[in-house]
C-alpha cells in the first residue's frame, strides 16, 4: 500500500527544512531573498503573544500567528507534524532508532503534563513584564542553532576543504572558478564566527538525541509552542475516526505522540497528524476526516488527563511569587560596558522584546554583533551586543533593526541610523601610542566616518618633534567602534567605546 500521507508529510517536512534554512542564510547583506527574514517568526503565536503580552503592545504582523491558531482549530496540531524545522530534525535523529518489538518505551501516562507547566510559567511571566518564550520555543532555538552554528561551521568547512583541494591540486581552472563563485554567493566573502556557538550547538543536539531514548520527548514533554498548539487542538474539527477496531494496539505501539492510549482512544492535542496509524492499521480500518456520523465511540475517545485545578492554582501561586523575586534580583544586573546594536529598546524592555533568534547577529556584515552569555545576567543570555574587538557598526547599515522580528531592534532609515548614538569614544592616554610614547599613529582619525571628524587631532611639540594626538569631540562620536576596531595597540585597544551615552529607545 503506497503511504501517500506519509510521503507527502515527509515532502513537507523537508520542504518546510530547505525554506527555513535558506531565509536565514539568505539573512545577509543587501537582503535580496525571497522571502523576509521574519516569515518564520510571524507564524508562531507563541512568540507573538508572549512578548506582546510582556510589552504590552500589538507587535505587528499577529495576524500570520492568529491564522496559523485558526488553521490549528480546523486541522488540529498539524504544524508541529508537517511543519516545524525542530520537529522535523527530531524526527531524522529518531529514524536512526531502532524501532522494533523488542524496544518499547516504558512512558509514565502524565509525560505530557510538563509542556504545559512550562507554557503556564511562560504566560505568567509575560503578565508580570518578563518575555521568557525565547528559552524554550523550538523556532527560536532552530534559528539560533542555524544562524549562529549550522552556517558559520558549514561555510568555514567548505571554504577550507576548496581552498586546500585548490592549492595541494593546482586546480586554479574551472574549480577555483566554481570557489570563486561560491564566494560571492552562498559562502560568502567573509567567514564569520560567534561566541558561545559550541553551547547553542550542544543545546540543540541535546534536543535531537533526546529522540533516540524516547521518540519526540521534546515534543511530547517540554516544547512550550507545541503545548499552545495542543491546547488549541482539543477543538479541531478534523479529527481520526476507527471503524470497527479489532484492537490489535499497533496503532498505539507506534504512536511517536504517545497520543492513542490503551483503550484505542487518543488525545487530538497530543496527535500531530504523521498518519502513521493510518497504514499501521492491518484493516486499513483509520481515517482522519471531517465529519462521519458513522464514528465508533473507540475510536474517538478523549483523554481526559490533564491539569487539575489544584495544579493550575499551585502553579500561579509558585510562577507569581519567583516572577516577582526575580523581578527584585534583576534589578540592576546588568554589565554597563555591553554594547548594544543601533537603536535598540532602553534595556529592559529590549530584554522583553528580544528572543534571542540571531537574525541581527546572523546579518551584521563586520561580524560585530556577538551573542552574550552572562555578561547582563541570566536575563540577557543570547541578547546580541556589539564587541568592537570583533567588528564594529558600519556607519551606513541598517540591517540589524530591518531583520529584527519583534523590534527589539527599531528600523530606521539610513539618515535617521547615522545620527543614533551606540556610545562615545574614548582614548586612553596611557597607552595611545602618540600620547604615551609620543609615535606617530592617526588610524583613528583616518577611519572615523563621520564626514566632520569625531577625533581630531591635535598638535603638540615634544622633543622638537610635531606630534599628532588624538582626543574624541563628544558632541560628534555615535560610538560606530571602528576606531577601537583598527586600533593598533595590543592587548587592549588604546580607544574604547563606552555606551553611557547611547540612545535607547
Amino acid at each position: 500500500m503506497v503511504k501517500r500521507l506519509i510521503i507527502f508529510r515527509r515532502v513537507s517536512q523537508i520542504v518546510f527544512l530547505i525554506l527555513f534554512i535558506y531565509i536565514l542564510w539568505s539573512t545577509t547583506y543587501p537582503l535580496n531573498g525571497m522571502l523576509p527574514a521574519d516569515t518564520f517568526f510571524k507564524l508562531n503565536p507563541l512568540i507573538m503573544v508572549v512578548t506582546s503580552i510582556s510589552e504590552r503592545i500589538v507587535l505587528p504582523g499577529i495576524i500570520f500567528s492568529i491564522l496559523m491558531i485558526i488553521f490549528t482549530i480546523a486541522f488540529g496540531r498539524f504544524f508541529c507534524g508537517w511543519v516545524c524545522p525542530l520537529g522535523t530534525s527530531i524526527d531524522i535523529a529518531g529514524s536512526i532508532r531502532k524501532n522494533n518489538a523488542s524496544r518499547k518505551d516504558i512512558v509514565n501516562k502524565n509525560i505530557a503534563m510538563p509542556k504545559f507547566f512550562v507554557l503556564g510559567v511562560v504566560m505568567l511571566f509575560s503578565i508580570t513584564g518578563f518575555q521568557f518564550a525565547w528559552i524554550l520555543d523550538p523556532m527560536v532555538i532552530m534559528a539560533r542553532f542555524v544562524s549562529l552554528s549550522l552556517i558559520p561551521t558549514v561555510t568555514l568547512g567548505l571554504d577550507k576543504f576548496f581552498v586546500i583541494i585548490i592549492k595541494n591540486f593546482q586546480l586554479y581552472g574551472a574549480v577555483y572558478d566554481f570557489y570563486k563563485t561560491l564566494k560571492t554567493s552562498i559562502l560568502g566573502v567573509n567567514i564569520y564566527y560567534f561566541s558561545n556557538s559550541g553551547i547553542i550547538f550542544l543545546f540543540f543536539l541535546f534536543i535531537v538525541i533526546s529522540a533516540l531514548f524516547l521518540k519526540r520527548f521534546w515534543c511530547r514533554s517540554i516544547c512550550p509552542l507545541g503545548a499552545l498548539y495542543a491546547l488549541i487542538a482539543k477543538a479541531a474539527v478534523l479529527r481520526r475516526v476507527v471503524y470497527k477496531c479489532v484492537e490489535c494496539k499497533k496503532c498505539k505501539s507506534n504512536c511517536r505522540m504517545g497520543a492513542i492510549k490503551d483503550d484505542l482512544g487518543y488525545d487530538k492535542g497530543e496527535c500531530v497528524l504523521c498518519m502513521d496509524c493510518v497504514y499501521d492499521c492491518p484493516q486499513h480500518k483509520t481515517v482522519f476526516t471531517w465529519r462521519d456520523p458513522r464514528i465508533i465511540d473507540a475510536g474517538i475517545k478523549d483523554r481526559k488527563e490533564g491539569m487539575t485545578r489544584k495544579n493550575f492554582l499551585l502553579l500561579i501561586a509558585a510562577s507569581s511569587l519567583y516572577a516577582m523575586g526575580f523581578a527584585k534580583k534583576s534589578e540592576g544586573i546588568y554589565d554597563p560596558g555591553i554594547i548594544r546594536p543601533p537603536a535598540s529598546l532602553k534595556e529592559p524592555h529590549f530584554l522583553d522584546r528580544c528572543v534571542r533568534c540571531g537574525n541581527c547577529m546572523k546579518v551584521c556584515i563586520t561580524n560585530g554583533l556577538q551573542p552574550v552569555l552572562l555578561e547582563s545576567g541570566f536575563s540577557g543570555i543570547w541578547t546580541p551586543q556589539l564587541v568592537p574587538e570583533i567588528g564594529y557598526c558600519e556607519y551606513n547599515c541598517t540591517l540589524c533593526g530591518n531583520v529584527c522580528p519583534t523590534g527589539a531592534i527599531q528600523r530606521l532609515s539610513l539618515y535617521e541610523k547615522k545620527r543614533v548614538r551606540l556610545g562615545v569614544a574614548q582614548v586612553d592616554r596611557s597607552t595611545c601610542l602618540p600620547w604615551a610614547q609620543n609615535k606617530e599613529c592617526i588610524v583613528c582619525e583616518e577611519h572615523c566616518p563621520i564626514s566632520d571628524k569625531a577625533i581630531k587631532l591635535k598638535e603638540e611639540v615634544v622633543g622638537g618633534k610635531t606630534i599628532l594626538r588624538p582626543y574624541v569631540e563628544t558632541a560628534l562620536c555615535v560610538g560606530c567602534g571602528i576606531c577601537q576596531n583598527k586600533c593598533p595597540v595590543r592587548p587592549k585597544r588604546a580607544v574604547r567605546v563606552y555606551p553611557e551615552y547611547a540612545d535607547r529607545y
